[in-house]
């Protein structure tokens, strides 16, 4: 990995990837076909781009319970447990409608309402990410939607991951379509004869499911645009080299344009985790895409101080920030852009990943500056309430015609006036 200064850490800042004109163009291509061919688009695509002949789009009984036979009963038991702790979790973040009572009989609040229907994609073909359907699915249900419409990429033999399957039945999915792609956010988002529409689209896909996102915003809201995975180590001297290395790597092998950084006021530890990296590379299953990472979008930072490099890392705004100091908490309030924390040696970051319960579905590219972890609030939507008595409408209205007037909308001014001498024609 190469060692470089504070003043070089714009190589590290992530954009979102807007894509390029050719995959915009594309993307608006599928989705235009999806809304006027419905199913028979759908399924030419999914037969034209992964290779499967479906007859249908929607997974059976059969498939689902062919799913739970395939699978490892100690699999079934690790999976039930972290469905479990990520429920949990979420249940904390429940918030309430709430109403206030003035003495003169005014009543202001907001309402809580769960979306009606959420779609989530879970990214498939070749791999299989049980952990994704946990963390898009677990806060809708908390937060109470009543429909959740689960899309993902089939194998070429047509079939979806026994993980994927048997995790959907643990989180209480029971609505899945064998599509992916673009095609799949068109689907969801304006519906065709098989898959009605939703509300939402939220989880991760490559770069034609983003700018699908995307080009449907508006006409459904979407989670975020996901750029590929992030891992920042905030280090000290105290910290293990060999284990930083694996963190690190943890994230590389993810994808060939993932980035892991050190961040670290120590020479040492940075020359250590280098040739750490390098020789952990060696038998790596993934060690082709792992390395890609490392050599282009991985480093390490070696600053004069913890202080400095406190703020490289607010800098940087990591999805992910593992902080492997002395005295990690004494620092947690200094951090003010991390899509996730982890504090300490046995926080590892896959642990957030699969288990612990917070959400693994975080800001990337920068946007930790403003944006925070998939959670119940994005299930939800928020009404306002209001209700004037006539001994507070008597005090207000003619301020609140007045303000009407300064903004030169004489009818608001008349509205509000209008019920002045209630009872009278």
């Amino acid at each position: 990995m190469k060692i470089i200064t504070p003043k070089e850490i714009d190589a590290f800042k992530r954009t979102v990837d807007g894509g390029t004109e050719a995959q915009r163009s594309t993307v608006q291509s599928i989705i235009s076909d999806v809304k006027e061919r419905q199913d028979e688009a759908v399924l030419s695509y999914t037969k034209q781009l992964d290779g499967a002949d479906l007859e249908r789009l929607a997974v059976t009984e059969e498939e689902f319970a062919e799913a739970r036979r395939q699978l490892d009963p100690q699999d079934v038991a690790v999976l039930e447990e972290a469905c479990a702790n990520i429920r949990s979790f979420h249940q904390k973040q429940v918030r309430n409608s709430w109403f206030d009572t003035d003495h003169d009989g005014t009543m202001l609040g907001q309402k809580m309402t769960p979306l009606d229907a959420v779609g989530v994609y879970v990214p498939g073909g070749t791999a299989a990410y049980p952990s994704s359907v946990f963390m898009n699915v677990m806060p809708a249900i908390v937060a109470g939607v009543e429909r959740i419409v689960m899309v993902s990429p089939p194998s070429e033999e047509g079939t979806l991951p026994a993980g994927v399957l048997v995790a959907a039945e643990i989180a209480g999915v029971k609505e899945i379509y064998k599509a992916g792609g673009a095609q799949a956010v068109a689907a969801l988002a304006y519906g065709t004869e098989s898959i009605l529409p939703v509300d939402k689209i939220v989880g991760p896909g490559n770069v034609y499911v983003a700018l699908a996102k995307r080009e449907v915003f508006g006409d459904v809201d979407i989670d975020m645009i996901a750029g590929p995975s992030e891992i920042v180590v905030l280090a000290d001297e105290t910290a293990y080299p060999r284990e930083i290395a694996a963190d690190l790597l943890s994230q590389a092998e993810h994808d060939a344009r993932s980035s892991s950084v050190l961040v670290t006021p120590s020479q040492e530890l940075a020359e250590k985790v280098a040739r750490e990296v390098q020789q952990q590379l060696e038998d790596l299953p993934r060690k082709r895409i792992a390395e890609e990472s490392v050599n282009d979008y991985g480093g390490i930072v070696v600053c004069d101080n913890l202080s400095q490099a406190i703020d490289v890392v607010n800098e940087l705004a990591p999805e992910h920030l593992e902080v492997q100091t002395e005295e990690p908490f004494m620092l947690l309030g200094k951090i003010k852009h991390a899509g996730a924390i982890f504090l300490g040696r046995y926080s590892s970051e896959p642990i957030g990943d699969y288990f612990a319960g917070p959400n693994h579905v975080l800001p990337t590219s920068g946007t930790a500056r403003f944006s925070s972890p998939l959670n119940v609030d994005d299930f939800v939507k928020k009404s306002s309430v209001i209700y004037y008595s006539k001994a507070s409408y008597d005090k207000n209205a003619d301020k609140i015609a007045r303000f009407a007037r300064l903004e030169g909308l004489e009818a608001h001014a008349r509205a509000v006036e209008m019920r002045k001498g209630s009872g009278e024609e």
